[in-house]
């Protein structure tokens, strides 16, 4: 019998486009090349109005190199635009990016540059033998940026919430795990007839103060400092929210805190659990399935869980599902009611 051997041309032609494992291995470099021009100020020195190359590299105090690198790359990555000489935000920049907007991402660009990109850099460790340490763990200094770039995450979420959720009928609300209070804020604005409590661990609990002190909302917004896993939660309430917060633990453990929530709601209580719901296959939407590797990264137990998954831990904790809706993004809400 005759072998016929193949040229390594013919064998390089049969194989497919590598170009999609490029675009994905290449990832970290446009994230990167995103948090440096936001801290070093690009988008907001745009803010002031289109300018040249020489006018931005003045008014970031980069050198023309520095400033050219940064910027090309952000037209490359449809951050700007280049109109004859002059660089200008787009429009997706200008609403975001740039400072001039109560829609403000920086801060989250500046958790995910600071405290998440680091961790990333161990994601397989962190699956293989869990997280060097857990978010619980910033230390000071971190912990606001960390707080301040959840809320910038969630404000589109928070926002949506009253708007998608009806709570005229809810009087006392206790946001549970409320990080900086913007989901309570969202809420109150909305609902001129509810008060809410943020229960929230001692870390952050000044920063919601402090949050909810800056909008004027101390008079209808408290705030109590305590550990939800561990400590009383307090009773009185018809309504109940959490946000962001499922993804911390393991299915045992979210079962142990919606009993918790159950054992102090007041009969025909409302319960709202917002965040990153998948399908059954843990897929789609696919940014949540990637938000499953920043849980991994930063908490022991941190995952993603399907809706279905959600629903029969309402079912064995003496829940009454009711509904499930999208918010903003890939987030989305469970809603509940005392069964």
């Amino acid at each position: 019998m005759t072998m016929t051997a193949h040229t390594s041309a013919e064998t390089d032609h049969d194989l497919p486009n590598p170009e999609p494992i490029m675009q994905l291995a290449s990832g970290f470099m446009a994230a990167k090349h995103l948090f440096a021009a936001s801290e070093l100020g690009l988008f907001e020195a745009l803010g002031e109005g289109p300018t040249d190359l020489h006018g931005l590299a003045a008014r970031t105090g980069l050198t023309a190199r520095a400033t050219r690198i940064s910027a090309d790359a952000m037209i490359a990555l449809g951050m700007l635009e280049r109109r004859g000489e002059q660089y200008v935000n787009t429009e997706t920049a200008a609403a975001f990016l740039a400072g001039g907007s109560p829609a403000d991402l920086r801060p989250l660009l500046r958790f995910w540059d600071k405290i998440s990109f680091p961790a990333w850099e161990d994601l397989a460790g962190a699956l293989a033998r869990g997280p060097k340490r857990q978010i619980f763990d910033l230390d000071a200094a971190l912990q606001p940026i960390a707080s301040i770039g959840v809320e910038a995450f969630s404000a589109g979420p928070s926002l949506a919430l009253p708007d998608t959720v009806d709570l005229s009928g809810s009087h006392r609300l206790l946001d549970i795990g409320g990080g900086t209070g913007s989901w309570s804020i969202a809420v109150a604005r909305h609902c001129p007839q509810l008060s809410a409590t943020v229960f929230e661990l001692p870390a952050v609990a000044q920063t919601a103060q402090d949050r909810i002190a800056s909008v004027g909302l101390e008079g209808r917004i408290d705030v109590c400092a305590g550990d939800a896993m561990a400590d009383p939660l307090p009773a009185g309430y018809d309504a109940f929210l959490v946000a962001n917060l499922v993804h911390y633990w393991s299915p045992e453990q979210n079962r142990a805190l919606l009993q918790r929530i159950r054992d102090v709601a007041a009969p025909g209580a409302t319960l709202l659990i917002a965040d990153f719901w998948t399908d059954p296959t843990h897929t789609q939407p696919v940014a949540a399935a990637l938000m499953a590797g920043e849980f991994a990264v930063h908490l022991e137990h941190g995952d993603v869980y399907s809706a279905g998954e959600g629903i029969a831990w309402l079912q064995d904790t003496g829940w009454r599902y009711r509904d499930h809706r999208s918010l903003t993004g890939p987030m989305s809400v469970i809603v509940a009611e005392t069964a």
